[in-house]
């Protein structure tokens, strides 16, 4: 056991700290961090398992911020991250290995305010303008779906979320978490019933790390079965029905 915690913690915190890769922006869900006004530091559900995995590993703790999962995936190979925790799909699966779903959950759309738009149906006609994050699982599913229309990439959520209230574009594609936080911000954008895509988040780190990834494993099922993924759930504002079941993978 103790030859298997170094084998870890070499794979995991190769520089004394373990590096978490996480995305700001200005909505939070199981993925996405948002800023504190008071102390500008991203708190969320990712900051508070990072935290957790610090102690778990007995290691501080280096938070490295990024714009978006898909810059976060794009720096896999840039030696700036060691453990990320990203919504998983097949493209990701190329470059990354994932341990257990910590969270379950949607995608669809926000209509903005005034546009009328109640179904992905209406969603996907031509003329209205969807607008994703670029290199993100969800704007991946969108185009895959939208037979119509298509999504335009935006660098960031910041980037998305401006298009939407400037008029600029017609529905936003993002996490369902993250978009029913953002309508009651939005006096009458809509958020759809349905949804196009469904998948799993979950803790992730680059190809060929045996031992990291049976360590994250273990951890990730240890703190959904103790309450700790439920309680920064329930802190962020989240719905803690969005915690996977032990064993979930996507």
């Amino acid at each position: 056991m103790a030859q298997d915690r170094q084998a870890a913690l070499k794979e995991l915190a190769p520089t004394g700290a373990v590096r978490v890769a996480i995305a700001v922006g200005p909505s939070s869900s199981a993925l996405w961090t948002i800023r504190d006004p008071a102390s500008g530091k991203p708190r969320g559900v990712t900051v508070e398992l990072a935290g957790a995995l610090g102690r778990h590993l007995g290691v501080p703790v280096q938070l490295v911020e990024f714009e978006s999962s898909g810059e976060i995936v794009k720096a896999v190979d840039a030696d700036k991250w060691d453990v990320t925790f990203v919504p998983v799909d097949a493209e990701r699966k190329k470059v990354l290995d994932f341990a257990p779903n910590y969270a379950v959950g949607e995608s669809t759309y926000m209509a903005a305010p005034g546009t009328g738009i109640t179904t992905l149906a209406e969603v996907d006609r031509a003329g209205v303008r969807v607008v994703g994050v670029e290199g993100t699982a969800t704007i991946r599913s969108a185009r895959r779906t939208l037979k119509n229309t298509e999504a335009i990439g935006a660098k960031s959520l910041d980037e998305a979320v401006d298009m939407i209230r400037t008029g600029k574009a017609d529905a936003i594609a993002l996490g369902r978490d993250s978009l029913v936080t953002m309508a009651q911000e939005m006096p009458g954008a809509r958020v759809m019933d349905e949804a196009f895509h469904a998948t799993g988040t979950a803790p992730a780190v680059a190809k060929n790390k045996a031992a990291a990834l049976a360590c994250l494993g273990e951890f990730i099922e240890a703190v959904k079965a103790d309450g700790t993924v439920n309680q920064a759930f329930k802190t962020a504002g989240l719905d803690e029905s969005g915690v996977a079941p032990a064993g979930s993978r996507s």
